[in-house]
C-alpha cells in the first residue's frame, strides 16, 4: 500500500523552484502518494502541516535549515515522521543527518524507510533543530540577503560574517547553567543541539543530534583579527582550544539574562528573544536517515 506523504517544498529556496516537479516523480516513482500544498509563507507552512498532518503518514520537507525550523513545532505537535530533501544554502541537518544533496537519494533514503530518534532544543516556546545563537549571527542573518546565498552558495555566509564582524560590538550577558552563574561580555552566545550549522560549521568536536545534551561557546574577542583563528577552528568544532572562547555542555536547563532583550537566530531564523531557557528535548522526533548511518555521532 502506498504511504501518504505531505509535500511541503520551499520553491524560494536556492534549488526549489527547478527541482519541485523532479522530486514529484521521483516520489511517485518509489510508490509515494504525494498530497502538495502550496505555500505562502513560513507561518503557512506550520499551519498547513496541523490542517493536513491527520491525513497522511509522514513529511517530506524540501527547503533549507530555515524551511525545517518552520515546521518543526507542528511535527512535534503532529507526532510525524520527517523526510528531508536538501534544497536549501547550507543543509546543516541533512548534513549532521548525513543525507545528501542528490535529489533522487534523499529520496530513496525516505523510501528505504530507515528512522531515527533525534533530539530537539527548545528555547522560549520555539523547537530548534541545529542552533540557536545571539550576537554576531543575527546581524549576519539581518545582513544576508535571499539573492546573496542564491548567488554565492555557502560562501556567502564567509563574505558577510567578515563584513559584518568588523562592525560588531560586545554585549553583556548573565549564563545560568549546571549550577553556576557565569557573567561575560561576548560577541556572540551560540547554544547547539545539532552539529553543524552556518554551512558547516561545527558547534563542538563532539556534538550530535542525539547525545542529549547542549553545546554552548560564548566569544569573547579582544580583536577582530581574532576571528582568522577562530574560523579555522569551527570547521572541526574545536573553538575550545583559543583562550577567548568560553564552552561548556550540558544536559540540564541553561539560562540567558541581557539588559536589554536581544533576538535569538534559531536554524537561521529570527524567532525569539532574551531573556531565555534553553532546554534539550531528548528523542522529540523521528527523521529518515541512511540505513548505514544508525550512529549519529560524531567520529571525530
Amino acid at each position: 500500500m502506498a504511504k501518504k506523504v505531505l509535500l511541503l517544498i520551499n520553491r524560494k529556496s536556492r534549488q526549489g523552484k527547478e527541482n519541485f516537479a523532479r522530486a514529484m516523480e521521483i516520489l511517485h516513482d518509489l510508490n509515494f502518494e504525494i498530497l502538495s500544498v502550496p505555500a505562502k509563507s513560513s507561518k503557512h507552512l506550520r499551519k498547513i502541516v496541523r490542517d493536513r498532518g491527520k491525513d497522511v503518514d509522514l513529511v517530506i520537507v524540501g527547503g533549507g535549515d530555515g524551511t525545517l525550523n518552520a515546521v518543526v513545532d507542528s511535527l512535534v505537535e503532529m507526532q510525524l515522521p520527517l523526510g528531508i530533501l536538501p534544497l536549501g544554502t547550507a543543509n546543516d541537518l541533512a548534513r549532521t543527518l548525513s543525507i545528501p544533496n542528490n535529489i533522487p537519494e534523499a529520496c530513496q533514503i525516505i523510501a528505504d524507510g530507515h528512522l531515527k530518534y533525534i533530539d530537539l532544543g527548545w528555547v522560549n516556546g520555539k523547537h530548534f533543530f541545529n542552533v540557536a545563537s545571539m550576537g554576531l549571527s543575527v546581524k549576519i542573518t539581518r545582513n544576508l540577503s535571499k539573492e546573496f546565498k542564491r548567488r554565492w552558495g555557502i560562501l556567502a555566509y564567509a563574505f558577510t560574517a567578515l563584513k559584518t564582524i568588523v562592525k560588531t560590538r560586545p554585549f553583556s550577558a548573565e549564563i545560568k547553567a549546571n549550577g553556576d552563574s557565569i557573567k561575560v561580555k561576548t560577541i556572540q552566545i551560540a547554544i547547539g543541539n545539532g552539529r553543524y550549522y552556518g554551512g558547516g560549521m561545527a558547534i563542538s568536536q563532539d556534538a550530535a543530534i542525539d547525545d542529549r545534551q547542549l553545546d554552548l561557546y560564548s566569544l569573547e574577542l579582544q580583536s577582530w583579527w581574532q576571528i582568522f583563528p577562530l574560523l579555522r577552528t569551527l570547521k572541526f568544532g574545536t573553538q575550545h582550544q583559543l583562550d577567548w572562547v568560553r564552552t561548556l555542555e550540558t544536559h540540564e536547563p541553561i539560562e540567558i539574562y541581557t539588559k536589554k532583550p536581544l533576538t535569538i537566530n534559531t536554524d537561521g531564523e529570527l524567532t525569539v528573544s532574551t531573556p531565555a531557557t534553553f532546554r534539550v528535548i531528548p528523542h522529540a522526533l523521528q527523521v529518515f536517515i541512511p540505513t548505514s548511518h544508525t550512529k549519529l555521532q560524531s567520529n571525530v
